[in-house]
């Protein structure tokens, strides 16, 4: 222990040695801080909202990452200097990303508008008209999202697998049972898996 954070110590005690000697009365007692207790100035204190407070005598130390808890807010540890190059990397790149997808975005307005499925209250030619948009397009992308679905996802499950090399029949049984025990997490505990490729399917012609 460094001297000047023992000197810290055994002042904090004789302030509160002093406060403990104080005879119960029955009458609340406001306590006044023993100014002639004096702290270095690199002493941290934190007050907390139940009116205690945390003494720091050396806030410079490095932290140590092995006292960390595993679901702790990470935030809470990291430098500010820090904190700021890592949001602005991030902002940065979400921007870029969301830049990136501005044509394909436009692109599938535009084609969502071409299947007829967007309702519109046209003006033009004359008040109440209806806009005619012919099926082709939505039916092709129905076919095609139906059929890959057939045969990306039958109902014996996904995932096939091939046996690369010499074939014995162990080498068999383990390729059954990587077979079997990947359907069935893909169809049974992905459950967002079905909704996900379903929906991919329809994206993928459009």
């Amino acid at each position: 222990m460094a001297k000047g954070n023992k000197n810290n110590i055994d002042k904090a005690l004789e302030a509160l040695t002093g406060a403990l000697e104080i005879e119960p009365t029955g009458e609340e007692v406001q306590l006044e801080p023993d100014k002639s207790v004096k702290f270095d100035p690199e002493v941290e204190l934190m007050e907390n909202e139940d009116g205690s407070a945390d003494v720091n005598f050396d806030p410079n130390a490095p932290i140590d990452t092995a006292n960390i808890p595993h679901d702790a807010n990470l935030a809470d540890y990291i430098e500010d200097n820090d904190l700021g190059r890592l949001s602005s990397d991030l902002l940065a790149g979400f921007e870029s990303d969301k830049d990136s997808r501005k044509d394909w975005e436009e692109s599938y307005v535009k084609g969502l508008d071409m299947l007829g499925f967007k309702y519109e209250d046209r003006t033009q030619p004359f008040e109440g008209s209806s806009g005619v948009v012919h099926p082709l397009l939505a039916e092709s992308v129905t076919q095609f999202q139906a059929q890959a679905y057939k045969e990306l996802l039958p109902p014996s499950g996904p995932v096939r697998t091939q046996v690369v090399g010499l074939s014995t029949p162990e080498v068999q049984d383990q390729a059954k049972r990587v077979q079997q025990f990947m359907n069935y997490q893909i169809t049974d505990v992905m459950r967002e898996y079905d909704p996900d490729m379903d929906q991919l399917l329809f994206y993928v012609p459009l």
